[in-house]
């Protein structure tokens, strides 16, 4: 009985570790990364949405935001290796354009967060939605895939 006793405590005490992200991981994205490969369109918006209080639509459309500035910088070899860890993502850059996030090309991580204003994503929020959506792309899709997007984002 004493061994159940500790090991509930045991399990107990250590659930908050195990739910706190870390600093670099706004989202504990290591902790959605199978939930992500299994679930996979959904996932990504549903952490946007549920962690920084953004709505469905501006979680889509800033998906397809950064995949466009991506599109822009990468080649067409990097792009679609980024675009495969976010599956869906023809999707969310048709979102993003038909929500008027943006006309033409984006250029800069300026011209981002000019789309994400558009989408009515305040300053504070975007400053977090970016570096939430490459730490998902590179759980998912391995550092290699997150570091392109990262460069492509100036970031």
């Amino acid at each position: 009985m004493h061994r159940i006793k500790l090991l509930i405590a045991f399990t107990i005490a250590s659930l908050p570790l195990s739910l706190t992200a870390s600093a670099g991981d706004p989202l504990n994205t290591d902790a959605l990364k199978s939930s992500a490969m299994n679930s996979a369109s959904g996932s990504l918006t549903s952490l946007l949405t549920s962690k920084l209080g953004v709505t469905q639509n501006q979680a889509e459309g800033g998906v397809g935001s950064i995949l466009k500035l991506a599109q822009e910088k990468l080649s067409a070899g990097d792009f679609d290796q980024v675009a495969k860890a976010i599956p869906g993502a023809s999707k969310y850059l048709d979102k993003a354009k038909s929500l008027g996030a943006y006309t033409g090309a984006l250029g800069n991580l300026a011209g981002l967060n000019g789309a994400l204003g558009k989408l009515g994503i305040p300053p504070e929020t975007a400053a977090k939605f970016v570096p939430a959506v490459t730490n998902f792309v590179g759980k998912v899709g391995g550092s290699k895939t997150g570091a392109l997007l990262k460069s492509a984002l100036g970031s």
